[in-house]
């Protein structure tokens, strides 16, 4: 069977303009999940390490759901179930962001667990030899050194949650791959097209792994 294989440079390039008004959508979902996320993974991290059971069972239940089940069933739930139990119905941007800050929020608690354990249990005991209260020893001794270690973790996530958010077409966002999808069915090039999808992700992701590679160069990641 003779089998051909063509692709069309002119095809992938026409769709670039189409392709870039995804581009805000998919960064405004990232960021703004990965900014309420971060928020998140702070209070449920904290809890976590909490010796009362009453305050660390909850963080636990949350972040082994979320870690436990796919993003694509946790952003379906929340765009298609709760409407049902809120009695209203809910945008699929906000669904995406939602879904976003939930599932990276429970990344997150466990790098921030794993960033404050790891600083020398000594280091709390000179802050309170210094006079300083429990809260004070943490927010200027532990916390500076605990958050310098989780960098390259909270990187990692961020360049994670980017690339899931390739899921959210399924409830009709906007983002990189539904505009990908808008366009193949006009144009029918799916190959094209989804190549230069998968290429404008790769350049997102490498610029924010750039980024993280520099902030290491400066010093500011703790070892």
């Amino acid at each position: 069977m003779d089998v051909t294989f063509q692709f069309d440079w002119q095809a992938a390039i026409a769709s670039i303009p189409y392709l870039l008004e995804g581009i805000p959508w998919t960064l405004l979902i990232s960021f703004g999940g990965l900014a309420i996320g971060f928020l998140i993974g702070i209070f449920f991290g904290l809890l976590r390490i909490s010796p009362l059971r009453l305050l660390k069972w909850p963080a636990v239940t949350y972040i082994e759901i979320f870690r436990g089940t796919p993003v694509l069933v946790q952003v379906l739930f929340i765009f298609y179930g709760l409407p049902q139990i809120l009695g209203g119905p809910i945008d699929a941007v906000t669904a995406g962001i939602a879904a976003i800050a939930l599932n990276a929020g429970a990344y997150i608690s466990e790098i921030v667990r794993g960033g404050v354990q790891s600083i020398d249990r000594g280091q709390r005991e000179a802050g309170l030899s210094l006079g300083l209260s429990r809260v004070d020893t943490f927010r200027y001794i532990i916390w500076p050194q605990a958050l310098r270690r989780m960098i390259p973790a909270l990187g990692n996530q961020g360049i994670v949650s980017i690339k899931d958010t390739s899921l959210f077409s399924v409830i009709g966002v906007g983002e990189l791959v539904r505009q990908g999808q808008i366009y193949i069915a006009t144009t029918f090039t799916a190959l094209e097209v989804y190549f230069m999808v998968a290429m404008l992700y790769l350049v997102i992701t490498l610029s924010l792994s750039l980024a993280l590679r520099m902030v290491e160069r400066r010093g500011l990641v703790g070892q």
